[in-house]
């Protein structure tokens, strides 16, 4: 999400890919089950028909998909594990999202949602914290508004209050997702080990 219409997406490659591979003459049909946002790196889910598409969506929908998430946060993050449950606004005009401190009348406008999600801190560095993320709902950048919105922002997401780093992404990873296959109805789980984020800790 985020890419440009004259960028390639991970959307156009995968497309490209499934033409040649499966020999598929003229447009190919690919369904959008998964999304991640532009900085964001990791696992994302394809469907090569309308009705594979279908049926996992219906698994989102009902949230029975798994996806966890490995962050790297600003600053000490704590306590160790924790749930974290936010309303998430939305202002579609401004094209900014926020978790207000409160729920008023100015706010009910925004059609706010609860987010949530559970957290474990993997391992904690001088200046940063990496934690593993079970969404427990399914909202747009919920992880980076929650995490900001403890005072530790996800590494390198400066729309949401984190400094600058050298890096074309932030420190934010989609690294296991798992569902049921919506074929042979099988349990399926799809990793994507982390990229490097040494540079910063």
């Amino acid at each position: 999400m985020g890419a440009s219409a004259n960028e390639d997406s991970l959307f156009k490659l995968a497309s490209q890919y499934v033409r040649v591979k499966y020999g598929k003459p003229g447009k190919v049909y690919l369904g959008v089950v998964s999304r991640l946002d532009l900085p964001v790196s990791g696992v994302v889910v394809f469907a090569r028909t309308s009705k594979a598409a279908n049926r996992l969506n219906e698994q989102f929908r009902s949230h029975t998909v798994q996806k966890i998430y490995y962050a790297l946060v600003e600053g000490s993050l704590y306590p160790d594990e924790s749930e974290l449950t936010d309303i998430i606004c939305e202002d579609k005009i401004r094209r900014r999202l926020w978790i207000p401190n409160r729920l008023d009348s100015n706010v009910e406008r925004f059609d706010p949602k609860e987010a949530k999600l559970r957290y474990k801190v993997l391992e904690r560095f001088a200046n940063a914290t990496l934690v593993e993320a079970a969404l427990l709902t399914g909202r747009k950048h919920q992880i980076r508004l929650q995490f900001s919105h403890l005072g530790t922002p996800i590494v390198g997401d400066g729309k949401y209050g984190a400094k600058p780093i050298n890096s074309p992404g932030i420190c934010l990873h989609a690294f296991k997702l798992s569902l049921i296959h919506p074929t042979t109805k099988e349990q399926k789980s799809f990793i994507c080990p982390p990229p490097d984020w040494s540079f910063v800790k």
